[in-house]
């Protein structure tokens, strides 16, 4: 029998928010993984990066600060070391925890980038916050390089900086070639390394892509038979978090695009997950997605959990 393929996005809840919290997080991680290959799942994992690329900028600015020799790293190469050690840690919780279970398997981060247009309406209209709190001296400084700066009142300023729509995935067939060799990939970390294609060079963006975004692009480029988004939710809701909180356990993309235009989806939370759904099914209407939380996998497998849609 065929193995399905999928692509899992994980959400911060996989992850943790600190070195500390990700060593025990992703423990966890793996159990729910592993269940989905024992399901007879062969997996393509992708995950969010936002607390780890913030601590490695405002720890790259803050040595900066400290050394003046040195060269502040801009947001391309921190999003490269976060794939780089989140991948690690994804990889050898999975790891151990597969071979705890008798069962042997290559698992293989890739440093992925993923190209995005330099025209994009996001690079005008920043959203996403990263790094430190600076005084007002500092966030001038920032200003005057170029860079976007938002004020928190009470707390200081904060850069801001695009999150724009991907376009390709730049390694994906090194992607494909070892998931269709049985193997488990990680790829697309935090959503890829943003990247700006000119006369063939590959230049680094100031800019974050959204991880779910991409999450349907790869699954979409790998003709995967479901894209599994894992967030910290059982399932998806009507009315969430107000009077008459609805459960919703199976869409269309039609119906799920008829609730975005409602407003029933937050930006930044849900909504960009039902974009990354609806974008997949698109591409492939073959496929279905899920939507569930890392301790539902085993009852959304079952069915008595979780958001499916599908086309």
């Amino acid at each position: 029998m065929n193995k399905k393929k999928a692509v899992v996005s994980l959400g911060h809840e996989a992850l943790g928010y600190t070195i500390l919290e990700q060593w025990d997080a992703v423990k966890t991680t793996a159990k729910a993984l592993a269940d989905l290959i024992e399901a007879d799942y062969q997996l393509t994992i992708t995950h969010s990066n936002g607390p780890q690329v913030s601590m490695i900028h405002k720890a790259m600015t803050e040595l900066r600060r400290i050394y003046i020799d040195y060269t502040p790293a801009p947001m391309c190469v921190c999003s490269a070391m976060s794939q780089g050690y989140v991948g690690y840690d994804i990889q050898n919780a999975l790891r151990s925890e597969l071979l705890g279970r008798g069962i042997v398997k290559t698992v293989s981060t890739i440093l992925t980038q993923v190209t995005v247009d330099p025209y994009d309406e996001a690079f005008y209209d920043p959203t996403k916050v990263i790094g430190r709190y600076m005084s007002a001296e500092d966030a001038e400084t920032e200003i005057k390089k170029g860079n976007y700066v938002k004020e928190e009142p009470g707390k200081g300023f904060r850069r801001v900086v695009a999150a724009p729509r991907p376009i390709d995935i730049v390694e994906i067939d090194a992607i494909r070639a070892l998931a269709d060799a049985g193997q488990i990939v990680i790829a697309c970390g935090g959503g890829g390394i943003p990247v700006i294609e000119q006369n063939h060079v590959l230049k680094g963006a100031s800019a974050v892509i959204e991880k779910d975004a991409v999450a349907g692009r790869l699954a979409a480029s790998l003709q995967a038979d479901e894209l599994i988004i894992l967030t910290g939710v059982p399932c998806v809701y009507r009315n969430f978090g107000q009077p008459g909180q609805e459960e919703i356990h199976s869409l269309t993309a039609a119906e799920a695009e008829v609730l975005c235009a409602e407003g029933q989806f937050e930006a930044g939370t849900m909504l960009p997950k039902i974009e990354a759904a609806i974008s997949y099914l698109r591409e492939n209407p073959n496929g279905n997605v899920l939507i569930t939380s890392l301790g539902n996998v085993k009852d959304a497998l079952k069915g008595s959990s979780g958001t499916v849609i599908t086309a």
